[in-house]
């Protein structure tokens, strides 16, 4: 990844290391042509540096993590690294523009005179606006509570207003201008570009829930669910769940959600360890040879929804995909008794092979390798296709692939479901099953056609193991009616 100065002058290279939430940068200042315009490395991995970005005010933005596991952003001077045989040495003097605080810095954006922070508060976010010199706070931009504000972008021309994009589990994608300059009523203005929808989620609400993990962490979840909802223990629940790679289960707009909302079902996120929601330590914490926390969050979020009402492992399902199909492997082989119905799309299921895999070795910075002696004993511990018991009665299971998967082999999930289907001592009434398709791979680029294909192989699915019967509903507002077929012309007299 490349970031350039504003005047496309000065340039930052990022480089991965593997998946596991770790980046080196490189810098070029450009000069007179000496050989200070050539490339100087920045950051190594090891020096926690997560984003690099150039302010508008010409200096040099750096977001670390390096002792301070929720993010803080340093500031450094271009000619000073221009003139550093080793720009690392500067990183540990460098002056603290924001320092750690309880919010997790997801992105910055540093202007003329303001520094824009978009922290994340256990999947939520919210976006602070400080001074760039002093670091005074200056405002919290407003915004629902249950939201996800992303992709910082000042605006070329003016001196502080920046541009954000707000989302809701309720309200689609929408770009926001902020303008700190204008008066109060002017200074948060709403722009063309949002998603358009016919479907309101007018209904709907989404609200946070708490649980209690094995080892006594809390772990928050977002529910979706219809404002009028009875906690009777008989509402179709969706729990889905990730909790790997430091990626956030943050709130978002799912337009298909309604149709399951409009059934009497409810879904709930939960934000696992393994993410970043609560910052780097989170994502340390469900990560290698810790990964089964990941597995006893989720157990302690599905428990805990039953225990409030929510549902009943009569009416439980979870789906998750790719790291989330890993753990739905995980969570049907530990706790088989506490879910209906199970979809797992893309999963990791044979976790000492994974690494052998064409895409295997970018996994080991997360999920640890065999060659490690600790960590093939938590990998054995947990992997699910070494987990499966003869005669377990487990729930309805519906595992889906694709061919051309070059993320997560395919095989995972053949070998995943023939081993089910072999040990299960469920009737036919929970079966196990395979969905393939060779024209998909791990769902990037899908065409719409099998994306929606896929969809009702699983809303079926869940509506079959759940009990669920079909009400028919109203056209969304402003819909075209169904079109009808034309009349029959009259018949040619003969």
């Amino acid at each position: 990844m490349v970031e350039a100065s504003p005047d496309w002058s000065k340039f930052v290279v990022t480089v991965a290391n593997g998946d596991g939430g770790e980046w080196a940068h490189w810098i070029r200042l450009g000069g007179d042509g000496g050989p200070e315009t050539g490339w100087k490395k920045l950051a190594d991995f090891a020096d926690g540096i997560a984003k690099v970005q150039w302010g508008r005010d010409g200096l040099l933005y750096l977001l670390s993590r390096k002792g301070a596991p929720r993010g803080r952003i340093l500031r450094l001077d271009p000619d000073a690294l221009r003139a550093a045989a080793d720009p690392r040495a500067l990183l540990a003097g460098a002056p603290i523009a924001r320092p750690e605080s309880e919010g997790v810095i997801e992105d910055f954006a540093a202007t003329a005179t303001r520094l824009y922070l978009v922290e994340m508060l256990g999947g939520p976010t919210r976006l602070r606006v400080f001074d760039t010199y002093t670091g005074a706070p200056l405002a919290t931009v407003p915004a629902p509570e249950v939201a996800t504000l992303a992709d910082l972008i000042p605006i070329d021309g003016e001196a502080d207003a920046v541009l954000f994009r707000q989302v809701s589990p309720t309200t689609p994608s929408a770009w926001i201008r902020y303008d700190p300059e204008q008066p109060d009523e002017r200074r948060l203005q709403p722009t063309p570009l949002k998603v358009p929808t016919l479907v309101s989620f007018a209904a709907y609400e989404a609200v946070r829930e708490w649980a209690v993990s094995k080892d006594g962490t809390r772990v928050p979840m977002t529910i979706l669910r219809p404002k009028k909802l009875a906690l009777d223990g008989r509402n179709p629940l969706i729990l889905s769940g990730y909790g790997g790679y430091a990626i956030a289960q943050s709130p978002a707009f799912v337009l298909h959600r309604e149709l399951w909302l409009a059934q009497g079902g409810v879904h709930v996120t939960a934000n696992l360890r393994g993410g970043s929601e609560f910052g780097d330590a989170w994502h340390r914490a469900g990560q290698l040879t810790a990964k089964q926390n990941v597995f006893d969050d989720f157990l302690a979020c599905a428990r805990r929804l039953v225990e409030l009402g929510y549902t009943s492992p009569e009416k439980l399902a979870i789906e998750g995909g790719s790291n989330g199909g890993l753990l739905m492997g995980a969570a049907l082989t530990q706790a088989p008794d506490l879910f209906r119905a199970v979809v797992g799309h893309v999963g990791i299921f044979d976790m000492l092979r994974v690494e052998l895999d064409p895409n295997g070795a970018f996994n080991v910075t997360e999920f640890g390798s065999v060659r490690d002696p600790a960590q093939f004993r938590a990998l054995w511990a947990y992997s699910p296709y070494h987990r499966v018991r003869d005669g377990e009665k487990y729930p309805g299971i519906l595992l889906l692939t694709g061919d051309n998967d070059g993320r997560v082999n395919p095989m995972h999930s053949r070998k995943m479901t023939a081993r089910l289907q072999a040990a299960t001592g469920s009737g036919p009434e929970r079966p196990v099953l395979l969905r393939t398709s060779a024209a998909t791979g791990h769902g990037q680029g899908t065409a719409l056609p099998d994306r929606l294909a896929e969809l009702a192989d699983v809303y079926a699915f869940l509506f079959d193991q759940l009990g669920m019967t079909w009400r028919d509903l109203p056209p969304p507002a402003g819909a075209a009616p169904a079109s009808k077929a034309p009349p029959k012309p009259p018949a040619k007299k003969r």
